[in-house]
């Protein structure tokens, strides 16, 4: 076949559930006449998602940013937080549009994961958060972060955006934190089309989640404090419910996906990332380091070519955005950055579709 007959291949393929599954789900809220507010679907699915993941709290939301900046909101963070270069750029959006402050630490060389020792040293009297990103779902040094965040009276809130299922040490990874926060965009292993969700183990601060995320509402008369609309609608809840069932498939196909690429590039002179141990995994990416930006370059060029579309995630670092005042530099982040290459990963990608990409790969390197 040539390649102007392929058809494309992109990082990611959208898991998309049999019409007539969601069809009935979608005929449930057309039923009661109830599309949003907190309907059965959304309710349904707060208690499924609980279960699935092993989680204490969830307060599901329309998508994936706003429960970072609810959660800065809620924990009063105006001033200093602390947070990663290597993530996506919401991580510092949302951190500038609740007028605070994002102070880079860079990350560590083989996890890609903010680094601890960094951290320590951009602690000032002003530091109010630490904003860390499970990068690609490979968890933080998160008993290092904890510790430095008791120490100094830190708030600690991670963006989990990556880290649907993951455990780690035989608790969810949305468990950590003063509050965890995820992404349930369509690109994402779990999706409700568009959607997100917090996640926290104090009552009183679920609370306060729950009524900024609801335009303040403390029952349909009053009002407990300042809110916004983050509400999820029942038409996302119904994908939601409609996607979660085919997870083990989704997941398994994924995983063996990722071992082929694995074993194909094995002798390769690439770089994979380094997975926390006590960690499990949940093939949401297939992240490479190659040996330089050229030959990076080279074999993004080369697979576009051909109609395969890998993607530079992430970059750039989140230090050198147009809009910050202070650039500073982050050389570990900056040179991830400028080699790395997200390669197409989906539950339907094809053998022979791994074996097209890796050939095209070793062909450039």
């Amino acid at each position: 076949m040539s390649s102007s007959d392929q058809k494309p291949i992109y990082v990611t393929k959208s898991f998309i559930p049999p019409i007539e599954e969601y069809q009935k789900n979608v005929d449930r809220a057309f039923k009661k006449e109830w599309l949003t507010n907190r309907g059965e679907l959304v309710l349904e699915l707060e208690h499924k998602l609980q279960d699935y993941l092993g989680v204490n709290q969830i307060t599901l939301h329309t998508n994936g940013t706003l429960p970072i900046q609810i959660a800065l909101k809620a924990l009063g963070i105006h001033k200093e937080v602390i947070t990663t270069p290597f993530s996506y750029v919401a991580t510092t959006s949302a951190i500038i549009w609740e007028g605070a402050k994002p102070v880079f630490a860079d990350i560590e060389e083989e996890h890609w994961t903010i680094d601890p020792k960094r951290i320590e040293e951009k602690i000032t009297e002003n530091t109010q958060a630490i904003l860390a990103t499970h990068v690609f779902g490979n968890p933080c040094d998160i008993e290092a972060i904890e510790e430095i965040a008791l120490k100094h009276g830190l708030i600690v809130i991670y963006d989990a955006a990556h880290s649907f299922g993951v455990n780690y040490k035989g608790e969810s990874l949305f468990n950590y934190g003063h509050v965890s926060t995820c992404s349930f965009h369509a690109t994402k292993l779990f999706h409700t089309a568009e959607g997100g969700a917090s996640f926290c183990n104090d009552e009183k601060l679920k609370h306060q989640l729950f009524y900024h995320h609801n335009f303040g509402h403390n029952g349909a008369e009053e009002f407990h404090g300042l809110g916004i609309n983050s509400k999820m609608s029942e038409l996302q809840a119904a994908m939601g419910l409609t996607v979660l069932p085919h997870m083990e498939m989704i997941l398994s196909k994924r995983e063996a996906v990722s071992k082929r690429y694995e074993e194909l590039l094995s002798n390769v002179e690439i770089t994979f990332i380094k997975w926390r141990k006590g960690a499990t995994r949940n093939y949401s990416y297939f992240p490479v380091l190659f040996p330089s930006h050229q030959i990076m370059t080279q074999v993004k060029e080369a697979l576009e070519k051909n109609k395969i579309f890998p993607r530079r995630y992430f970059y750039p670092s989140l230090n050198k955005l147009p809009y910050l005042d202070h650039l500073v530099t982050m050389p570990v982040a900056e040179d991830i950055a400028d080699r790395i290459l997200c390669l197409p990963l989906s539950n339907q990608l094809s053998f022979q579709e791994i074996k097209t990409i890796t050939q095209i790969i070793k062909n450039h390197i």
